[in-house]
């Protein structure tokens, strides 16, 4: 790619991140390989991964703070809190099935999320932390079961 495309292609990326991906996929259905703003495909593509498991750690936290929340506050249980469950194990679902890598993530990143929203389920209940079990009282498989509540 010359020096001045590659600017342009930069520059657009910096500066109408949309246009550059139309620009991008314009550019590989024509097979012109040259012009393609390869560094910044790269790292897109990479990030798309790193993106796709955080939305998955960000639901599962969610789905866990609302099991606790459900769990140990039954006087303050609403449909806001059934609905996000749902909402939320939806989504993870949904990654799942349309990512079924991420199965091993999940199991591997449980833990890791369920002390984040341990943490935060003290913190919205004022509820003490020594509450909640110090590990996950739900199995994933309950944590994915859309008719499981505590």
């Amino acid at each position: 790619m010359s020096a001045e495309l590659q600017l342009d292609s930069q520059s657009l990326y910096n500066t109408d991140f949309v246009r550059w991906v139309e620009t991008t996929v314009e550019q590989l259905r024509a097979q012109d390989y040259a012009n393609v703003d390869w560094d910044n495909l790269i790292e897109e593509i990479a990030d798309m991964s790193k993106r796709e498991r955080k939305s998955l750690k960000n639901n599962l936290v969610v789905v866990l703070l609302h099991l606790l929340k459900w769990h140990y506050q039954p006087q303050q249980r609403s449909g806001s809190w059934r609905g996000s469950i749902r909402e939320h194990r939806r989504r993870i679902a949904d990654d799942l099935k349309d990512s079924p890598s991420l199965n091993s993530y999940f199991q591997a990143v449980l833990a890791e999320c369920y002390a984040s929203a341990r943490a935060q389920a003290a913190d919205e209940t004022e509820l003490p932390l020594e509450t909640f079990p110090f590990d996950c009282p739900y199995t994933p498989s309950q944590v994915l079961d859309p008719e499981f509540l505590p």
